[in-house]
């Protein structure tokens, strides 16, 4: 009999994580009430579906944990300081998310259990999964980016489909609700403030992302450049034999990958690390070749050489690489001028990157700043600015920050939150550039306060730069 029979489970949120979660549950046997926040149209549609399988719905009502409840499986959405968690708490009730619920169930039916090669960081995780899927897959493996990302991990681990090992994505939301999660390999890119409200202080969002490193057993891959990641290497409780990897953009010493005369190498994986280094793949084989894509690509051939995957392989899957829109991806050049879509800059950290990566810059920023602040990022970046064009709820903040730092750099505030405002920042930022500058949206914002989410807003920037292409010269 399944050990899920009869067995009493809440899942707390509907939704892409949360239905899913109800119906393998219940699939498996398990009595299982949804509760749900919300009480909208939409909630009610996905209520009816769940309620014709059998599933119990609570809508209107997530506070309350139901009578008899012995497990709750959360959406990673729901913040650890909500009411039935609470009420979990006192009734010792444990809170899975549905990651921690994926890694129990895998390898159910007697199917060997893929490993996982895991990733977090607060920017550039999808990239460096999807580079590290592809890398894998240029090896001969069966594999897939999953996680926060492409396939769900409850469908990788109960599906029809076979794996040699995963390439996974976790948020520091999904990883809070792991705890028995235990990686092959796992990388943190980097650490920076970012969903604070979330997790309640910058201390506990950096746990949360430490939470990927327990119990690795090759390797755990940090940031040579960022401090933070290396310290949640130390300590992390990992099993015997298993290494701290660090990549860097500068020469690599012994058990690092890095960067010499434009070739990636590999100091880390090869038999005299202290005296050899193995080449890997050239700069020019990452797309794009933005210093922090490097940082990514070092990260993604870390945790696949820690898999035994050949150098030939870490070469071919970057070429065959490539980038999701809005991630720094060039629309077109119109006069001389580049026009870079980076609508993914969701934070400031994720704009200092795109920043660092072009030389001289018209931006265009502003949007839902999430208690962010942009001193660091404007004084970083100052001597890179042509001109500044803000848009957004929170421009206020970008342009008084410009003012402290770089009161040299011309700035144009668009008092508008519609989606036109893109097609009339964009002109705004023709007019400013010169030919060989970089007009570039990287808005250290979130885009909801114009937009229903960041791909929207680079496909607003993308068209009004288009329009712009085709206008007579």
């Amino acid at each position: 009999m399944s050990t899920w029979q009869g067995k009493k489970v809440t899942v707390a949120g509907l939704g892409v994580s949360g239905i899913p979660a109800a119906r393998v549950l219940h699939g498996l046997g398990a009595v299982v009430t949804v509760v749900n926040d919300g009480d909208d149209e939409r909630s009610r549609a996905q209520a009816a579906e769940l309620e014709a399988e059998g599933i119990t719905v609570r809508l209107g009502d997530g506070a309350t944990l139901p009578a008899g409840t012995e497990l709750i499986v959360t959406t990673p959405g729901w913040k650890p300081d909500k009411p039935l968690f609470a009420a979990a708490a006192e009734a010792g009730v444990p809170v899975w998310g549905d990651v921690e619920l994926a890694w129990r169930l895998r390898g159910r039916d007697g199917r060997k259990a893929a490993p996982w090669l895991a990733v977090t960081g607060t920017n550039g995780k999808t990239t460096t999964v999807r580079m590290l899927a592809s890398i894998l897959e240029a090896a001969g493996l069966r594999t897939a980016a999953v996680g926060n990302i492409g396939v769900s991990l409850l469908d990788a681990v109960l599906g029809d489909e076979t794996y040699d090992v995963l390439a996974v994505e976790l948020s520091s939301y999904q990883l809070h609700w792991a705890p028995s999660l235990r990686a092959h390999s796992a990388a943190v890119l980097n650490i920076a403030p970012d969903h604070l409200d979330w997790h309640g202080s910058m201390e506990a969002y950096a746990a949360d992302k430490g939470r990927i490193y327990e119990g690795n057993t090759v390797a755990c891959v940090y940031n040579a450049a960022d401090k933070a990641t290396e310290d949640l290497v130390r300590e992390a409780d990992v099993e015997e034999g298993c290494r701290a990897i660090g990549f860097t953009l500068a020469a690599p010493g012994p058990s690092q990958l890095g960067v010499v005369d434009g070739i990636l190498v590999d100091r880390a994986f090869v038999e005299n690390r202290q005296q050899q280094a193995q080449e890997l793949a050239e700069v020019a084989d990452v797309n794009p070749p933005a210093p922090h894509n490097i940082a990514n690509a070092l990260a993604a051939a870390a945790l696949a050489r820690a898999y035994g995957v050949a150098p030939a392989a870490v070469r071919d899957g970057l070429r065959a690489f490539r980038p999701d829109p809005h991630r720094i991806e060039k629309v077109a050049d119109v006069a001389g001028v580049a026009y870079i879509d980076d609508s993914k800059a969701t934070n400031t950290h994720a704009a200092q990157a795109s920043l660092a990566a072009y030389d001289p810059i018209v931006w265009i920023a502003g949007g839902l700043a999430k208690g962010a602040a942009f001193d660091e990022l404007v004084e970083r970046s100052a001597k890179r600015l042509r001109g500044a064009v803000l848009i957004g709820a929170d421009r206020a903040l970008i342009r008084e920050a410009l003012a402290r730092h770089a009161p040299e750099v011309p700035v144009v505030e668009l008092d508008r939150t519609d989606t036109g405002a893109m097609s009339a920042a964009v002109l705004e930022a023709a007019r400013l550039a010169r030919p060989g500058d970089t007009v570039l949206l990287a808005p250290a914002c979130a885009s909801m306060d114009m937009f229903t989410n960041y791909n929207k807003r680079g496909e607003a920037f993308a068209d009004a730069v288009r329009a712009l292409a085709a206008e007579p010269a």
